[in-house]
C-alpha cells in the first residue's frame, strides 16, 4: 500500500480528490473505484505497482494515429476505475477494484517499468485498460522515471480525473486519449455512472496546456449514434482544435450490454462524413479496416499521408512534419 495523494481529513472521513466523484470515505471503506481505502484516517491507494496488465503494443491501439505513429508503447494497467460503464470491454479489470486484493498481480517499482519499455524498444509508456486515475499515485512515480529515460508518456482515459490531478501530471505528460463517450448528462449518469461536463472541461485543458490531445466515442445503436449527437461531438471538438483526432469505433455486444447490435460500419463511415463535415481535418474508423478510414489524408492536398491496416502503419509520407507531397505542415508529434 502507498499513502494517496490528493485526499483531505475530514471530522470522521477523508474527501478523495483524484476525480470529479470526490467520494467522501469513512474510516474501512473504500471509494467508489474499489482501490482507495481509508485506514483510520489516511487513505491509501491498494494498487501502487501492483500490475494486473502489461503488454508492448503499437501506439496506433490507445489509439494515437498522430503521436510517434509507427512506435511501440510500453502499456500497463492495475484493477479498478472510476465509471461503472455497462458496456465495458476492459471490464475484468476496471471492474474488478473491490476484489483487489484477491486478484493476481505483478509487483512492480516505476524503475522497473521504465527499464522494460526500453528494453522492449518502446518510445512512450502508456497507462491504459483500465482507468489511470485511479492507479494515479504509481503513474505518476513511472511518468517521472520514464522521463529520465527519454521515453514519452500517454494516458488514456475517461477524462473524469479532478483539475488538482489533471494540474500535477500535466508537466509529466506528452499525449492523452480521452472518450466522449456521448453528448448526454442522461447518458454518463445512467450508462457510465459520471457525468458528462468534466470530460468536456479537461479536453479542453489538457489541449490548452500542450499536451496530444485524441478523442474516442464509441458508438453505440440507439444510444449514442444520432446525427444529432455526432455533429454535437465533432462540433465541440472542432471548436477547441480541427486538428484533434476523433476516433469513432465500433461497438459490439459486451459485459452488461449484450441486448444492442454491433455499430454497422456504414454508421461509423457517416459519423466519420459527420466529424469531417463539422471542420475535422482527421476522423478515423475504429473497427473496421480496409475501407480507407484509418488512413490520415493531409487536408491541403487530399492525398494520403499515413496508410494503416488496423493498427500497423503500412506507409508514410510525413517527413519532419510536412506533407511529402505538398510540404503542407501536419499537427501532431512525429
Amino acid at each position: 500500500m502507498k499513502e494517496a495523494l490528493l485526499y483531505t481529513v475530514r471530522k470522521d472521513a477523508v474527501a478523495c480528490g483524484l476525480c470529479w466523484h470526490r467520494c467522501l470515505i469513512k474510516s474501512g471503506r473504500r471509494g467508489l473505484c474499489g482501490v482507495r481505502e481509508n485506514r483510520s484516517g489516511i487513505l491509501y491507494s491498494l494498487v501502487y505497482g501492483r500490475i494486473s496488465a502489461e503488454h508492448i503494443d503499437p501506439v496506433e491501439k490507445k489509439p494515437l494515429f498522430h503521436f510517434q505513429p509507427g512506435t511501440l508503447t510500453y502499456s500497463i494497467a492495475t484493477v479498478g476505475c472510476n465509471f461503472k460503464c455497462l458496456h465495458c470491454q476492459n471490464h475484468t479489470l476496471s471492474q474488478a477494484g473491490s476484489a483487489v486484493q484477491y486478484l493476481p498481480s505483478q509487483q512492480r517499482l516505476p524503475e522497473e517499468i521504465a527499464a522494460a519499455a526500453v528494453q522492449g524498444g518502446c518510445q512512450s509508456i502508456s497507462y491504459t485498460y483500465s482507468e489511470p486515475t485511479i492507479f494515479f499515485e504509481f503513474a505518476y512515480d513511472c511518468c517521472r522515471a520514464s522521463r529520465e529515460r527519454g521515453l514519452k508518456n500517454i494516458f488514456v482515459s475517461n477524462g473524469y480525473m479532478s483539475r488538482e490531478a489533471a494540474e500535477m501530471i500535466v508537466p509529466f505528460l506528452d499525449a492523452i486519449n480521452i472518450d466522449v463517450k456521448a453528448f448526454s448528462e442522461p447518458f454518463y449518469r445512467d450508462i457510465c455512472g459520471g457525468s458528462m461536463q468534466p470530460v468536456l472541461d479537461n479536453v479542453r485543458f489538457f489541449k490548452e496546456h500542450n499536451i496530444w490531445v485524441e478523442v474516442t466515442t464509441l458508438i453505440i445503436p440507439d444510444l449514442n449514434d444520432s446525427d444529432e449527437e455526432l455533429r454535437s461531438i465533432a462540433k465541440f471538438i472542432a471548436e477547441i482544435d480541427p486538428d484533434i483526432c476523433w476516433h469513432v469505433s465500433a461497438f459490439s455486444p459486451n459485459y452488461l450490454m449484450n441486448d444492442r447490435p454491433r455499430t454497422p460500419a456504414e454508421r461509423l463511415q457517416s459519423a466519420r462524413r459527420i466529424g469531417l463535415e463539422a471542420g475535422l481535418n482527421h476522423v478515423f474508423t475504429g473497427n473496421i479496416r480496409g475501407r480507407g478510414g484509418e488512413d490520415t489524408i493531409c487536408p491541403a492536398c487530399s492525398r494520403t499521408v499515413i496508410e494503416r491496416n488496423g493498427f500497423l502503419v503500412t506507409a508514410n509520407h510525413i517527413q519532419a512534419g510536412v506533407c511529402s507531397f505538398c510540404y503542407e505542415p501536419l499537427a501532431g508529434v512525429w
